[in-house]
């Protein structure tokens, strides 16, 4: 139980890396608070025993007042965020704009509203979920994507800094692709019909060196390492876990 006694709240739980962190950090012995833009997935996280909460990581009234509800928290996973697709010339403003607050504001919102209560801990861990596809390297058609992933490093980066002797470490996930409801929609989105599917998954296996995307269950292994005290000597660091893509 490398959790055991620590309270973590993770965002975008309800699918993908989120979820997969949800049940990782319960299964350690943590009491994890689990919360999502929506509350469709919250019945099998709550068979887990894991409380959810339903949040909008870009509604700042509400994040205050779940922050101020939620007092002893010693992990928080900052996990919410969106993909966009396409180069600089097919991100419009609304776009730009979209990206640059899911991504990147709602982390601020969210890290900012806690901080005051985890500073109040002993050892606590803020884990970011940055991308491979931002400040390490970059990916076509990912341009809004890889912008808002690289403020998300700078982000992790500066509260590292500014809380490393306060008994606050401060860290970021840079998964490569993994598989998600949200991949298997931006598939679904990039094919030109049914028939084009299995080259647009193919596309997205062969810019992996290792000849397959990721699954949830692995990032969450990192997450669980980044948010135990094994990992005390452990702040400011963007942590690749890509099967090799940026090693290349």
């Amino acid at each position: 139980m490398r959790l055991k006694g620590k309270t973590a709240v993770v965002t975008a739980a309800g699918a993908g890396i989120g979820k997969a962190t949800a049940v990782a950090f319960a299964e350690q012995g943590a009491h994890v608070i689990a919360t999502d833009i929506s509350n469709e997935s919250f019945a099998e996280l709550e068979h887990l025993g894991i409380e959810t909460y339903q949040l909008d990581v870009l509604d700042a009234h509400s994040v205050k007042g779940f922050a101020e509800k939620c007092t002893e928290v010693d992990i928080l996973f900052n996990c919410a965020g969106y993909v966009h697709h396409g180069s600089i010339i097919d991100c419009d403003e609304a776009a730009f704009d979209f990206s640059m607050s899911l991504n990147v504001k709602g982390n601020y919102q969210i890290s900012k509203a806690f901080l005051p209560n985890i500073l109040k801990r002993e050892n606590a861990s803020i884990i970011f979920v940055a991308s491979a596809v931002s400040s390490l390297i970059a990916a076509p058609n990912r341009f809004i994507y890889g912008v808002s992933k690289a403020a998300v490093i700078g982000m992790m980066k500066s509260i590292a800094a500014d809380f490393i002797t306060q008994g606050v470490r401060a860290n970021a996930i840079c998964p490569g692709t993994v598989e998600s409801p949200s991949w298997h929609q931006r598939v679904k989105s990039q094919a030109a019909n049914e028939q084009d599917l299995e080259s647009v998954r193919k596309a997205f296996v062969d810019r992996q060196p290792m000849g397959r995307i990721g699954q949830p269950n692995e990032i969450a292994e990192l997450a669980v390492y980044l948010a135990s005290d094994e990992s005390s000597f452990v702040t400011g660091q963007a942590i690749s876990i890509d099967g090799g893509w940026t090693n290349t």
